[in-house]
């Protein structure tokens, strides 16, 4: 939304000024791309989420999509209409102290939030719990 000032306001005494008679709210134009910009790049597309409502979202979904598209066809893959957290944001608190921090934050915030998954993480069963290499200088 782009905010243009008018500077003719027409004041009458005894008359208060309301915000809407000198602040005009319009859409943006996009402008044309100058030639000598277009010349650096084959092809530019401006993309958005049919409801406008979060760049950030959109650009996750179409990066997820790109990715799975064999770049042979330019039919629509087959991707879930929605990952687990959606249009939310994620949080990944490691410890107490953290998880303590970020419900002090979302009570302070008025935040629509609630915890997917609840408790201490797991190592797989194949994972490394000490160093393979961990006296790989220890003299015999």
């Amino acid at each position: 939304m782009v905010f243009k000032i008018q500077f003719k306001i027409n004041i009458k005494k005894g008359k208060p000024v309301k915000a809407k008679e000198f602040i005009i709210e319009s859409e943006p134009k996009l402008s044309k791309i100058h030639p000598r910009d277009a010349n650096g790049f084959n092809n530019a597309a401006i993309f958005r989420d049919q409801t406008a409502a979060d760049r950030f979202h959109a650009m996750y979904r179409i990066g997820l999509a790109a990715g799975m598209a064999d770049g042979k066809s330019t039919k629509a893959v087959d991707v879930d209409p929605a990952t687990w957290h959606s249009k939310y944001n994620v949080s990944f608190p490691y410890t107490e102290l953290e998880d303590n921090m970020m419900q002090a934050a979302f009570n302070t915030v008025p935040t629509d939030y609630r915890y997917v998954k609840k408790g201490k993480s797991k190592e797989a069963d194949d994972t490394h719990k000490v160093s393979p290499i961990a006296n790989w200088m220890k003299k015999d």
